[in-house]
């Protein structure tokens, strides 16, 4: 009876489809299809969705311009996307923005140094220093909702409770303080995921980040398939069999790059190990809904600026992502419960919702964009949720950094999965290239006369 799974499986080209079957379309299976197709090794992309991308998406405004409606986001030291923008004909530029956000609640902008939000600024400062030198484990257990019930101030909670959901897209009731300051670890400290200058939302590629997953597929042209979901991986003695509603294919290796969750419905004989199971199992989506509004111009440049933490619900955070050409771009995210709120409503009525409170601030023309693009993650049956996946309290499988090491024949990539820029494009491209390393040095050498 066959148990072993060798890294050399011994099985013949002509038995194959392909040598590796990448499991998702998205930036870290098509930087690991790229990397094993530039050194020589068959390979083919199996995507669910009718589109590549994954967590990212380009649209193309009614203006021509375009936009992003999945991750978008290049922090200040993000060499390799910079890297690829470059290679793949794409143009940065910095976000327009200034020191800090302005904070509006019930209606009315809130000053930074008001005392009414000195209890946040206090307990971010603390959380700053407590991610850095000290041990948080013992509040697995601990949600943050809970946390935060210990904070004086109906503003300062608040304040907190919109920042901790547009940062990590987490029910803050399924989020545990030891999983939070773990992230923020991994992420480069809170001056880092808070900052847009400098900071992790430095700057945007005027094509649109998803422009860079539809070009890498492009070029790997027919490796890539969509509309082929994977439901079941069968390994053997001779590789694996790979499953899809279309059709079956054969390779000798696989890279699995969906985030856990999404993993989790692909069954896998024989079964995979419990701590795999149990990181697949222990793990959710995160509830993200973004949208983008679109003007002939930026207007409200001639009076000020457009970023806001807006405390009122839905609470959410407003961005000018404007490239230097125009047209305008508003771009907000809700995040957690407040996202899925927003289901319930139509496209007009969610446009009006939170766009109708930003006339005080910025003018009656911000309620007249010229195009509407929205999209709500967590509907996204492929994707599962966004940003990234997240451990359930009093779990550890799914704490920052994921867990990587083959099983096999199996590999994992995935943004979670990176060993640093965890959560961003940044992480998706190390995942990729680390995968394609790890295939590459256990595939059998060419023998040679």
């Amino acid at each position: 009876m066959f148990n072993a799974e060798p890294n050399d499986t011994g099985a013949h080209d002509a038995d194959l489809d392909a040598t590796v079957v990448v499991v998702g379309a998205g930036l870290a299976g098509l930087i690991a299809a790229r990397d094993l197709h530039r050194r020589g090794i068959d390979v083919i992309v199996l995507e669910a969705a009718d589109r590549v991308g994954g967590r990212t998406m380009a649209e193309t405004t009614v203006l021509g311009s375009r936009l992003d409606l999945g991750g978008q986001w290049i922090g200040h030291d993000h060499h390799r996307v910079m890297t690829l923008a470059s290679e793949l004909g794409a143009t940065r530029y910095p976000m327009y923005t200034g020191t800090l956000p302005q904070v509006i609640y019930q209606g009315r902008r809130l000053p930074v140094v008001s005392p009414s939000v000195l209890p946040a600024q206090l307990a971010l400062a603390g959380l700053g220093v407590l991610t850095l030198t000290g041990s948080t484990r013992r509040w697995n257990d601990s949600t943050i909702a809970a946390w935060l019930r210990h904070l004086p101030g109906r503003a300062s909670r608040r304040l907190l409770e919109v920042i901790a959901s547009i940062s990590w897209t987490a029910d803050l009731d399924r989020y545990s303080v030891h999983a939070m300051t773990q992230m923020v670890r991994e992420q480069g400290g809170l001056r880092t995921i808070l900052s847009t200058k400098g900071g992790a939302q430095d700057s945007l590629l005027v094509e649109g980040a998803g422009t860079l997953t539809d070009r890498l597929a492009a070029d790997l042209g027919p490796c890539v398939r969509t509309g082929h979901q994977v439901t079941s991986i069968s390994r053997d003695s001779a590789g694996a069999t790979v499953q899809t509603a279309s059709g079956a294919f054969r390779a000798a290796k696989v890279i699995i790059t969906v985030p856990p969750p999404v993993a989790g419905r692909i069954r896998h004989t024989p079964p995979l190990p419990v701590h795999r199971t149990h990181l697949e199992s222990n793990t959710y989506m995160g509830s993200v809904y973004k949208a983008i509004a679109v003007y002939e111009r930026p207007f409200w440049r001639d009076h000020g600026r457009a970023e806001f933490m807006i405390l009122d619900a839905p609470g959410r955070a407003v961005f000018d992502t404007t490239a230097p050409d125009g047209p305008g771009h508003l771009c907000t995210l809700v995040a957690g419960p407040e996202a899925r709120a927003l289901d319930d409503m139509d496209a007009d009525a969610r446009r009006q919702a939170l766009l109708g409170p930003l006339i005080t601030h910025l003018g009656p023309d911000v309620a007249k964009p010229a195009g509407w693009h929205e999209k709500a993650w967590h509907l996204d049956e492929h994707a599962g949720g966004g940003y990234l996946a997240l451990p359930e309290p009093g779990t550890t499988e799914g704490i920052m950094p994921m867990p990587h090491a083959p099983i096999g024949i199996i590999h994992w990539a995935g943004s979670e999965t990176a060993g640093t820029h965890a959560g961003y494009l940044e992480g998706a491209i190390e995942s990729g290239q680390r995968a394609a390393r790890e295939v590459t040095d256990t595939l059998p050498r060419p023998q040679t006369a």
